[in-house]
């Protein structure tokens, strides 16, 4: 019974650390990509804001009243289509909205005018970029961006605010002029955590000015553009500077971003940032199902695009996500490890809505988009060295934190970075690459370390079932059935969705009957893994028990595949606590993986285990020592033992206290004969 109470505490706990912790106006912490907001007002001022070429300025305005308000209580959200997708979220993560259209929005800024200092006046006559001038400024004083048009509608509602800048006398006219003038005047006083680099439209705005963000739009195919882009990008640090937004053209933009180790986080249509970034940031994973027993078939795992773009997840995701079709086979849906920050109760309706056939991979390649090599141009961006370590380092900590166990990469990567991703990326299971020429046998197959593999998707961007058929048809078709078989492919989320992988799995099985096997990713790199003498993660396998002394939770919480504090082993034990697996038979097992009470999951760090043992056994009886930790700090133990074979590991706690376990792991591979 003590420990039922125990576990109870620790979710009651759980909420309440929650909820402290998104009440205190936006903050953020060091080693966090991007700012979190409190939590949201009960009812949210919802304001109608049409973005047309006419009411753009409005958009603007709006936008960075949004973000003015917002860092302290998010209270405004905006509405910018009359249609029913503009209401999806907030019904899915239930906010109440009090509307305002057009014949009363503008009480809104006067309903929050004591948060405004003043107005940054601009003109669009010599140049839209002078919107982004003009947001920048207006994060930097508190201010509204406005146009003539604009100030003039404000004092006519008697809001007389002071002009804190006029930028309206300004001369210059092309994008370098003008950005430069931004890095000479204001860059010093922005952060240089964030970049916000987008067209000369409302969105994303509001976090923007919240968090003191440079706004800018630079094209790097343009030499002088390029060069005071640059200027930005050696201000930011590796590992901490994010890019958010989007480029003129994709390659030449990600690709300068990832020379510095500065990722983007593609989000120009992200809508509501510094409200979506205010809900619970507790992430909740779904269940991980047990993986299906290796034979000599083919598998197959099939992942959809494009879900480095954040505004994909609040959109095109999100009416895919409603097709009939959804479950019936695995689909590896990709979706940015970024939305733990800026959209955690999106992740969250994901996850809590997702059959057991529905598996998250992360968007290229990593938190936040990078572009290693460019198969385009044929041009390394990056070598890789300290900026890309720093970035993979702050990608392993969103990929623990979102529970993404497989990473999409374009184009290619070289054994270096493959090994790189191994060292600081160890929360991975493996690692596709895309082959845009399509040349199948181009993109080799690698492991590194002994666990962590790296497979070409072919194709890599599939527009249709036909696409990948015919790619892969003659490998099907002969087909022996002597060994597995292990195939990647990507298909565009734009022109495929489940509908189009249930088609895809009917005409495969057409060419080669019952042998076609689609899984999720997860299963997918631990099938390949033992096929391949590979380490792989034995909780994952079917055939697993766990025992454990007394708990209040299910045994079975200990290994399932999620570090959530609503399925985590509890023990209020008087006596010795303990865990044990029994995998069958043996294997070679060489690294054992804790996830305890901690930040991460947001549990409390007090039920953390501070003295532990780890023994392994072939027969249940005799035990030998693996590995022994002692007034343990950190959240995650993550220890690489020496490869001994055995059947059974045991988990021998010494702590007197009460603990909770989030989640183990234990990895080995298959003995050979």
């Amino acid at each position: 019974m003590r420990s039922i109470i125990l576990f109870l505490c620790i979710v009651l706990m759980n909420l309440n650390i929650s909820a402290q912790n998104n009440n205190q106006g936006m903050y953020w912490p060091k080693g966090q990509a991007f700012p979190t907001f409190s939590l949201p007002a009960d009812t949210l001022d919802a304001v109608w804001v049409e973005y047309r070429n006419d009411k753009s300025e409005e958009g603007v305005m709006f936008s960075a009243l949004q973000g003015l308000v917002n860092k302290t209580k998010p209270s405004i959200l905006l509405i910018r289509t009359s249609g029913p997708e503009s209401k999806v979220w907030p019904q899915h993560l239930k906010l109440n909205l009090r509307e305002y259209r057009e014949d009363n929005k503008w009480e809104v800024v006067k309903k929050y005018r004591n948060s405004i200092k003043g107005v940054v006046l601009y003109s669009v006559d010599k140049s839209p970029h002078y919107r982004n001038l003009a947001t920048t400024v207006a994060g930097l004083r508190n201010a509204l961006p406005v146009t003539r048009a604009e100030y003039e509608q404000l004092q006519k509602r008697g809001m007389k605010f002071q002009v804190l800048a006029d930028l309206t006398s300004l001369a210059y006219t092309t994008p370098e002029d003008i950005y430069l003038y931004m890095y000479n005047t204001y860059w010093g006083a922005c952060s240089k955590r964030m970049l916000v680099h987008h067209r000369a439209v409302p969105y994303i705005r509001d976090i923007a000015v919240a968090a003191k963000a440079a706004v800018i739009w630079l094209d790097p195919r343009n030499i002088p553009e390029r060069n005071v882009l640059r200027l930005y990008l050696r201000d930011m640090t590796a590992g901490e500077g994010i890019i958010l937004g989007w480029w003129p053209e994709e390659r030449s933009g990600i690709g300068i971003g990832t020379e510095y180790g500065i990722s983007t986080v593609p989000a120009d249509f992200y809508e509501n940032a510094t409200v979506y970034a205010g809900m619970d940031h507790i992430i909740h994973l779904p269940v991980v199902p047990k993986k299906p027993e290796l034979e000599n078939k083919i598998y197959l795992a099939l992942f959809l695009s494009d879900g480095d773009n954040i505004q994909y997840c609040q959109n095109a995701l999100a009416k895919l996500w409603l097709n009939p079709e959804r479950g019936i086979i695995p689909i590896n849906w990709t979706i940015s490890p970024a939305l733990s920050d800026l959209g955690p109760g999106l992740l969250n309706y994901y996850y809590k809505t997702a059959t057991p056939n529905d598996f998250f991979a992360s968007g290229p390649s990593g938190l936040g988009y990078s572009l290693l090599y460019d198969a385009h141009n044929y041009k390394w961006n990056n070598t890789g060295g300290k900026a890309f370590e720093e970035y993979l380092k702050l990608t392993q900590r969103y990929l623990e934190k979102s529970g993404l166990r497989v990473i999409t990469v374009w184009d290619e990567i070289n054994q270096g970075q493959m090994d790189a991703y191994a060292t600081h990326c160890r929360y991975l299971y493996g690692v596709t690459q895309q082959d845009w020429e399509r040349q199948i046998g181009k993109i080799p197959s690698y492991n590194s370390q002994h666990r962590l593999a790296f497979l070409p998707n072919y194709p890599c961007y599939a527009n249709g079932p036909d696409v990948f058929v015919r790619m892969n048809r003659d490998t099907i078709a002969h087909f022996e059935g002597k060994k597995p078989v292990f195939l990647t492919a990507q298909g565009t989320s734009w022109r495929m969705g489940p509908d189009s992988m249930v088609i895809l799995k009917e005409k495969l099985d057409a060419i080669s009957p019952g042998n076609i096997v689609i899984c999720r990713g997860d299963h997918f790199f631990a099938l390949y893994n033992e096929a391949n003498g590979l380490d792989f993660n034995l909780t994952l396998s079917s055939k697993m028990k766990i025992t454990s002394s007394e708990t209040g939770t299910h045994a079975d919480y200990a290994a399932d595949g999620t570090a959530s504090a609503d399925r985590t082993w509890v023990s209020s034990a008087t006596g010795n606590k303990w865990i044990q697996f029994d995998f069958a038979k043996p294997y070679r097992i060489n690294r054992i993986v804790i996830r305890h009470a901690g930040k991460i999951n947001g549990m409390n760090e007090n039920y953390k285990l501070k003295s532990f043992v780890v023994e392994t056994s072939e027969d249940g009886r005799k035990w030998e020592k693996a590995f022994e930790q002692t007034n343990n700090q950190m959240n995650t133990t993550d220890s690489d033992i020496k490869p001994t074979s055995a059947r059974y590991v045991r988990l021998a706690i010494n702590d007197k206290k009460d603990v909770a376990i989030a989640d183990m792991e234990i990895y080995g591979s298959v003995l050979q004969e």
